[in-house]
C-alpha cells in the first residue's frame, strides 16, 4: 500500500519551488496576505493546530457504536449542539482572545467521529451537492457526479501554479464533478474519465497528505473536477492524518447545506470558484440549476468560518451579466477588508467548446486584453482586493 500511494504523488517540484516563485517566498511575508488570512497564516506557522484536529479532539461524550444506531435527525441535532460550541471558541481562537486548547484524544466518539458518519449517510443516497440526485452511491450508483462510492486521485502533487500564499500546494486532483462546464479544461478528470484515477481509502488519502506535507506543502488543495462529491472519504482521512498542515477547499462551491454544516468547522482557508453572475448563464454553460442561490449561500457561510481567496474566470462576452454582478455581490456580502479576489484570465475555449464553436460563440475565443482590463479596473473601483 505504501508503494502504491506514493505512486500518485508526483515528483520533482519540491526542491525548486522557490525558484519558479520568489513572490511565494515574498509571501511568507506580505502584511497584507498576513492579515487577510490569518488563521491560515497562524496554522501555517504552527501557532495554531488544523481545525480538523481541534475538531477530533472533542469528545462527543458517545461511543462510536452509539452514533451508529442513531437516526439521521437525532446525529444532526448532536452535531447542531457541538458546531455552536466549536465555532464560538473558533472565533475566541481566531481573535486571540483564548490559548488553545490541549489537543487530547477522546475517551469516546470524537465530533469527527460524528460528522464521518453524518456524512456517510448523505452520501447514499446522495445529496452532497444541491443537485440532490439521492442515488444510491454505496450499492454501486452512478450519480450525477460520475461517481458510485469510490474515491478516484488522478494526482497529487505539489502545485506551483496556484496563489503566491499557497505555493507549493499539496494538490490532490480527485476524480469527477457536479458540473457539466461545455468549456472545461479538466474535462478528463471531471467529466469523461472521472473513475480512471486512483482509488484511495480514507488511510491511503492521509498518508498521500502526509506525504505532501513532509515534501513541503504549504497547505493541502482538495480539488477535481471537484472535491464534493469525494467528500465521504476526505472527511474520514481527517481522522489519520498526522500532519499540522491547513485543509484548503478548492470547490465551485456547490454544495448542499448539509455538507457545508459538515464540512465547515473542517477547512481553514477556502479557494473558491465563483463562475456566474445569474442563473442563465450557468444553466446554458455548465448545465446547473440554482446556481446564484445556493453559491453565495455557502460563499457567505465559508466566509464566516474561514479564510478565503475567491476566484473569478473572467470569461470573453461575459463582463457585463457574469463578471461585474459576481464582483459587486462579492462587495456587497463578504468583508472585503477580510478577502482577496483573484480576477483569472485563463479562460481558454476547451472540451465542447473547442470542438463545436458554432454552437458556443460567445465563449470560442481567448478574452480580449480589454475584458481582462475592464473587469479588473471594475473590482478596483469597488475596492476589493486583487493583489495575488
Amino acid at each position: 500500500m505504501e508503494t502504491a500511494v506514493r505512486a500518485v504523488v508526483v515528483t520533482g517540484y519540491e526542491d525548486s519551488w522557490h525558484y519558479v516563485r520568489p513572490d511565494a517566498v515574498r509571501a511568507l511575508y506580505n502584511r497584507e496576505y498576513r492579515r487577510r488570512l490569518s488563521w491560515y497564516y497562524r496554522v501555517l506557522s504552527g501557532e495554531m493546530p488544523p481545525k480538523f484536529k481541534i475538531v477530533r479532539s472533542i469528545d462527543i461524550g458517545l461511543k462510536l457504536e452509539e452514533l451508529a444506531s442513531l437516526s439521521l435527525e437525532e446525529l444532526w441535532k448532536i452535531h447542531k449542539r457541538f458546531s455552536s460550541d466549536f465555532r464560538s471558541y473558533w472565533k475566541e481562537l481566531r481573535e486571540g482572545g483564548v490559548d488553545v486548547r490541549s489537543l487530547n484524544v477522546p475517551r469516546n466518539a470524537s465530533f469527527l467521529d460524528l460528522k464521518i458518519e453524518l456524512v456517510k449517510r448523505i452520501t447514499s443516497p446522495c445529496i452532497l451537492c444541491e443537485r440532490r440526485c439521492m442515488v444510491e452511491r454505496a450499492k454501486g450508483k452512478i450519480g450525477a457526479c460520475r461517481l458510485s462510492w469510490d474515491v478516484y486521485v488522478h494526482s497529487a502533487f505539489l502545485h506551483v501554479g496556484e496563489e503566491s500564499p499557497l505555493v507549493p500546494s499539496g494538490t490532490i486532483f480527485y476524480g469527477g464533478c457536479n458540473f457539466t462546464c461545455v468549456f472545461c479544461q479538466n474535462y478528463d478528470v471531471s467529466q469523461h474519465y472521472a473513475r480512471k484515477g486512483f482509488s484511495v481509502t480514507p488511510r491511503s488519502l492521509a498518508a498521500i497528505q502526509d506525504i505532501l506535507a513532509a515534501k513541503g506543502a504549504r497547505n493541502i488543495n482538495h480539488v477535481g473536477g471537484d472535491p464534493t462529491p469525494s467528500l465521504h472519504v476526505i472527511v474520514e482521512s481527517l481522522a489519520y492524518v498526522k500532519s499540522d498542515i491547513p485543509q484548503l477547499w478548492n470547490s465551485n462551491m456547490y454544495m448542499s447545506i448539509e455538507a457545508m454544516e459538515i464540512l465547515v468547522d473542517l477547512i481553514d482557508i477556502w479557494l473558491p470558484d465563483f463562475k456566474y453572475g445569474n442563473n442563465k448563464c450557468a444553466r446554458r454553460l455548465s448545465v446547473i440549476s440554482n446556481y446564484v442561490e445556493t453559491v453565495t449561500r455557502n460563499l457567505k457561510l465559508a466566509a464566516d468560518n474561514g479564510d478565503m481567496i475567491i476566484r473569478h474566470l473572467v470569461m470573453p462576452s461575459h463582463i457585463e451579466c457574469c463578471t461585474k454582478p459576481v464582483l459587486k455581490w462579492i462587495y456587497n456580502n463578504l468583508d472585503r477588508d477580510r478577502i482577496i479576489v483573484n480576477v483569472m484570465d485563463q479562460y481558454t475555449p476547451d472540451n465542447f467548446v473547442l470542438r463545436n464553436p458554432d454552437k458556443w460563440k460567445d465563449i470560442a475565443r481567448r478574452p480580449y486584453p480589454e475584458e481582462i482590463s475592464e473587469a479588473l479596473e471594475y473590482a478596483k473601483e469597488l475596492g476589493l482586493y486583487t493583489e495575488v
